[in-house]
């Protein structure tokens, strides 16, 4: 059964670093390309959403016996099939999977002008994930 208290936890966190990111993006891409303590608090606070995400989606696979996903990406695949969450939502969460490797890892040098465009344009995909799982799961958003 799935734990809605280690949920709402998550949650939190999740929504904390998201909050974090929204004070430091700035109001122009300027200003995010001439801070870099800006851009390493965003890029962080980035990661660690985008794992609290992937923290949410192993918590339910595991308590629902779902299977066991073979990488990060395929959790989202997983919770889709079972109706947790739409396609588009799957996408998206994948891309963001992609993104914390790359800040992670550093697998490139980081665009950080993709890295403001992410945060102006796509951070509502964490929560959009989130609300998808508080309706299936039936949880009061403002427990949070």
């Amino acid at each position: 059964m799935v734990d809605q208290d280690l949920i709402i936890a998550k949650v939190g966190s999740i929504k904390k670093h998201l909050r974090r990111i929204e004070e430091k993006s700035g109001d122009n891409l300027e200003t995010f390309l001439e801070d870099v303590d800006r851009q390493e608090i965003i890029s962080f606070n980035l990661h660690l959403a985008i794992e609290n995400c992937t923290d949410l989606a192993s918590h339910i696979i595991s308590e629902e016996g779902f299977g066991v996903p073979g990488s990060a990406s395929e959790m989202f695949y997983l919770l889709e099939e079972n109706g947790f969450i739409s396609h588009e939502i799957t996408e998206n969460m994948i891309k963001a999977v992609g993104l914390r490797d790359l800040i992670v890892h550093e697998y490139t040098k980081i665009d950080l002008k993709r890295i403001y465009e992410i945060v102006q344009d796509d951070i509502k995909d964490l929560h959009n994930f989130v609300a998808a799982l508080f309706t299936k799961l039936g949880i009061n958003a403002e427990k949070d």
